[in-house]
């Protein structure tokens, strides 16, 4: 199944390739067409069959395509956001396991469920092997899932590991956690863990596996452009309406300032793309730390004015338009505002070693 809604993508290659000259992310903001219609049948049966038919088979990054990459992250989020976390979720997933050498289960939509608030998962090992204990939380795709890569710590000064879990094991429970309408629809909860047995190879790479490689960055990266793709979305929302009315110049005057603020956004995560494709090996931290800022405040932009762009006809009238106002503001708190730019300006102010 493909998941792509509109297939000509300047610069993109949607066979795989390499990415073409770097012309952005996003296709044209805001759309010519007007908003695009969710996916029907809803986010879990779109998720799994987008698996199965090979739909999330994307190019890692660092492959000379992340922005092609990125691109169809962006416009699954364009068109539904909670499909979009899924994605990017799984597609993420099936890059760590590539960084280590490994190959996911065929067929099996994974996640990638890292959360450490309220303690987290832990993995210990005994006599009788190992085992995963603990409580995740903001776990997308609790009952979608067939895998999900756990980060779990391993003891005093040990780092954190990281486990290939099977859902289907009976000591996963899922708990009912998730009490906001905003991002309802990627089935996001809590797992508790009973003492979980782990065969040892489920134990992916050594300790910090997981933070410990570029690709960890090169995925913060990859974040940013499914929240953009969410903001592209409903600026697409506000401005088909002035297409057909004698519009108000200070909504005209809003909407050329998101739309600016999404296309310079969008230009960064395209130049961005090319440095990581130009050097795989390096994390890119400040590069990654600046496009993720920058999309997030191109993102706030677009939650502010698109109420006044929009006018409270078009609010009271488009359930749509304001379950993907709320479904962004909440996927957008990944980036965690203030303390997210204070370690970007430390990094800039410290000298390099």
């Amino acid at each position: 199944m493909s998941l792509d809604h509109r297939p000509d993508v300047p610069g993109a290659d949607h066979r795989g390739g390499r990415s073409g000259p770097a012309t952005g992310v996003l296709d044209p903001v805001p759309a010519p067409a007007g908003p695009a219609e969710p996916f029907p049948g809803g986010a879990g049966a779109t998720f799994a069959a987008a698996v199965a038919g090979g739909g999330l088979d994307l190019p890692l990054p660092g492959s000379g395509a992340t922005a092609t990459r990125w691109a169809r992250l962006a416009r699954i989020a364009r068109r539904d956001l909670p499909v979009a976390r899924l994605a990017e979720g799984h597609a993420d997933a099936v890059a760590i396991l590539a960084d280590h050498h490994r190959s996911p289960v065929p067929d099996a939509g994974y996640g990638v469920w890292a959360s450490r608030s309220g303690g987290g998962a832990r993995l210990d090992g005994g006599h009788d092997g190992l085992r995963l204990s603990g409580t995740v939380r903001f776990c997308s795709g609790t009952h979608l899932l067939d895998r999900a890569l756990v980060v779990a710590g391993s003891g005093a000064g040990a780092g954190t590991r990281l486990v290939d879990l099977d859902l289907r094991a009976p000591q996963v429970e899922r708990v009912t956690a998730w009490r906001a309408a905003g991002m309802a629809a990627s089935d996001t909860h809590d797992v508790v863990l009973h003492d979980v047995p782990l065969p040892a190879e489920a134990v992916v790479g050594g300790p910090d596996a997981y933070t410990d490689r570029p690709g960890f960055a090169h995925g913060g990266a990859g974040v940013a452009a499914v929240w953009l793709g969410a903001a592209a979305a409903i600026v697409d929302h506000v401005a088909a309406p002035l297409r057909t009315a004698d519009p108000d110049p200070h909504r005209l005057a809003a909407l050329g300032a998101v739309h600016a603020a999404v296309a310079a956004a969008d230009a960064l995560l395209a130049v961005t793309a090319a440095r990581i494709d130009a050097d795989p090996a390096t994390a890119h931290h400040d590069a990654v730390a600046t496009v993720r800022a920058a999309v997030e405040r191109a993102c706030r932009s677009v939650l502010d004015a698109a109420p006044e762009i929009a006018g409270v006809a078009v609010l009271a009238g488009s359930p749509l338009l304001t379950a993907r106002l709320a479904d962004l503001q909440i996927y957008l708190r990944q980036h965690h505002g203030g303390r997210d730019l204070a370690a970007l300006g430390r990094a800039l102010v410290t000298p390099a070693t």
